[in-house]
């Protein structure tokens, strides 16, 4: 009996999910174009897979050991189940490798049902129960038919029609492990990230994250380009690799557990945006989600469409948009939730996009957002300050000019910290250090603008360009073989998106050839590596370090400044989240401006961390991290940034020792060094 029903099963269910296929793409191809290499892509996605998302989920090794025994056992069960049972090429040899892959899927199964029976609240419910129940169905009736064909069972017994009872319960486990496992893949479920996520890792819209590579700059928009939106408005408005992304989901909670908007209760969950995309371009409302809500905010009172505005761009009497303002408003850009989604998903692009939507469309940017913008626009600065007045920090300085030497080694790139009394130490900390290494070193002066990076984080991709635009034109006027900075974003925005609208410079040259973005604590790293700084031993307390989210996760670098901690003698005392998965300080993606309420404060509670460590005195290597720390009402822990503890360090270095270096800005008048 059986002999006859599984061919007609495997086959139903593969035709099913075919047309379930060609469905579910149709739902992603309602968005916009996206260029793709489609061969090059499918040719990568073993690699993306086995190595670029093993090395996400490998971070859970318990996880990690059981999706490689349950979807690796079921890839082979599946293809070994067509070959023997389907097209009936059955032998001892295949035989035996479909009941070894069935059982590893089983004994994976074992340990999914085990994560099932008390999960953490990160972690979607649901469908997801029954998970365990139908990986379980699949890999058991699989096992049980297949073990004639090895002759461990008569065949009679399974496959034949003595015993009809038992094949129609084998066949009805056969089915529901076949439902769940091949038509639920497609046409939705839980097993739909299988399909999804292999395609998404395919055609990623960031194909240089793999193979060990960075990508971390937000995709410009073309403004010149009237076709196109400006910004995401509804779920078509995506590009079509975008939605099949987000469609990659495996609602398990990790961006949840590590976003400090919800940690703050404020209405943001990373997972439930990316759910919530799904329902817009499916259609429908959000009533069967079954994870975590937004703070402050019920299941089921919010719908969308593949062609409805996400925000709605009124008070809607009946119903709720897809998706509140303020909720995109809360994200602090800090890019946890992308460090941690196994599936490679890009949450800050989706965030980001629809930003510009509501900013260059509807001029809806809450709070200050507006009254900052408009200060860019006029003055260049998002304070509002008098241009001219950037270097009054430094009147007794004497610091050197581009415009005067033309040529340098090391262009110092202030940042709008400059109009910050408190940055401003930090900046004349900085100084004291280049020119204790006596490196040669200028700064643009008033012709220095802001780098655009809050403009862009907020939406505003008009006013970034325009600024992006004419700081690459003033630096295109110079020479000079690096550009250092003490604030990160900066840093991230001059290193990582400026290359978008690079262009001959007035020499001849394409200005991003000859220099390279330097963060200051790399290059004070280097500094004591060549032997140019000589630092005396530390004598104060416990010291932990704060990693900056621009200078950490979206860059790369966590090790230069624990090289120059270290080298002032200082041994960190690291708090638990620390390295990749430091906790934001609230300070990015211009979550200061728009001051979306939540039930505590994020830098409140990154302080709570610094508390835990017992450390005396946190490091920073950021102003806007150094803001946020300091603004924190009873701290237990000073804050002070790398540059002046290494500044407050620093020891003559032994007479006649300049190491080769220009010595073209050591003159400092000793007014000049007691204001130091």
């Amino acid at each position: 009996m059986l002999d006859t029903l599984l061919p007609i099963l495997i086959f139903t269910a593969l035709a099913l999910a075919v047309i379930g296929a060609v469905r579910r793409i149709r739902l992603w191809r309602q968005g916009r174009p996206s260029q793709v290499n489609l061969f090059k892509g499918l040719m990568a996605l073993p690699r993306r897979y086995l190595v670029d998302l093993h090395h996400v989920v490998g971070r859970d090794k318990m996880i990690s050991n059981t999706h490689v025994a349950t979807a690796g056992g079921f890839v082979a069960a599946a293809v070994l189940m067509i070959v023997v049972h389907g097209l009936g090429i059955a032998n001892p040899l295949l035989g035996g490798l479909l009941l070894l892959a069935s059982a590893s899927m089983f004994v994976g199964s074992l340990f999914v049902a085990r994560r099932r029976l008390n999960p953490p609240a990160r972690l979607s419910k649901g469908p997801w129960m029954r998970l365990p129940k139908s990986l379980m169905a699949f890999s058991i009736g699989v096992f049980l038919i297949t073990l004639p064909t090895v002759g461990l069972l008569p065949e009679g017994v399974v496959a034949g029609s003595s015993s009809w009872l038992l094949a129609l319960v084998l066949a009805g486990v056969v089915v529901w492990g076949l439902g769940e496992m091949f038509f639920g893949m497609t046409w939705g479920g839980p097993m739909k990230h299988a399909f999804a996520g292999a395609l998404h890792l395919a055609f990623h819209r960031r194909a240089e994250r793999f193979g060990g590579g960075r990508s971390t700059g937000l995709k410009a928009l073309n403004l010149e380009d009237e076709t196109a939106p400006l910004g995401v408005e509804k779920p078509a408005d995506f590009t079509w690799n975008q939605l099949l992304g987000f469609d990659a989901c495996v609602q398990c909670g990790r961006c949840e557990a590590v976003c400090p908007a919800f940690a703050a209760g404020q209405p943001l969950n990373p997972k439930k945006l990316i759910q919530d995309m799904v329902v817009g371009f499916a259609g429908g409302s959000d009533a069967s989600y079954a994870g975590s809500p937004y703070p402050g905010k019920p299941v089921g009172e919010h719908q969308g469409a593949p062609h409805a505005p996400i925000v709605a761009p009124v008070v809607m009497k009946e119903g709720k948009a897809l998706v509140d303002a303020e909720t995109l408003w809360s994200c602090t850009t800090c890019r946890a939730c992308v460090e941690e989604c196994p599936m490679m998903i890009e949450h800050v692009d989706a965030i980001v996009d629809m930003r510009r939507h509501l900013t260059l469309e509807r001029g809806k940017t809450p709070n200050k957002g507006a009254e900052v913008l408009d200060n860019l626009i006029a003055t260049d600065n998002p304070g509002g300050f008098d241009p001219g007045s950037r270097l009054n920090w430094a009147a007794d300085l004497n610091l050197p000019l581009m415009a005067d030497l033309q040529q340098v080694d090391v262009l110092l790139w202030l940042g709008d910290g400059a109009f910050d009394m408190r940055n401003q130490r930090t900046l004349r900390a900085l100084v004291k250090v280049l020119r204790a290494a006596e490196v040669d070193f200028a700064v643009l002066g008033t012709e220095e603008r802001d780098s655009g990076d809050v403009a862009r984080r907020l939406g505003d991709e008009a006013t970034f360009q325009s600024l992006a635009k004419r700081n690459i034109a003033t630096l295109a006027k110079y020479r000079f073989q690096q550009i250092v900075t003490c604030d990160p974003h900066s840093f991230h925005v001059l290193s990582n998106e400026y290359g978008d609208f690079l262009q001959e410079g007035q020499n001849g040259r394409d200005s991003k050839a000859n220099y390279e973005v330097r963060h200051h604590s790399t290059f004070i790293a280097e500094l004591y590596d060549a032997g140019r700084l000589n630092f005396a031993p530390w004598k104060g307390g416990s010291v932990t370090y704060h990693d900056p989210c621009y200078l950490g996760r979206y860059n790369g670098e966590y090790e230069a400044p624990r090289r120059v901690l270290k080298a002032l003698g200082i041994q960190v005392a690291e708090m638990e989240r620390s390295g990749f998965r430091s906790r934001c300080c609230g300070g990015g993606g211009g979550a200061p401006i728009t001051d979306i309420p939540g039930e505590r404060r994020i830098p409140d509670m990154r302080m709570n961390d610094v508390k835990e460590s017992g450390a005396e005195l946190v490091a920073v290597g950021c102003p806007q991290c150094t803001a946020m720390l300091e603004g924190v009402v009873d701290a237990s822990a000073e804050v002070r940034d790398i540059a002046e503890l290494v500044a407050d360090a620093l020891v003559e270095r032994p007479a006649g020792d300049v190491s080769g270096v220009s010595r073209r800005n050591t003159a400092v008048t000793t007014a000049e060094e007691v204001a130091l």
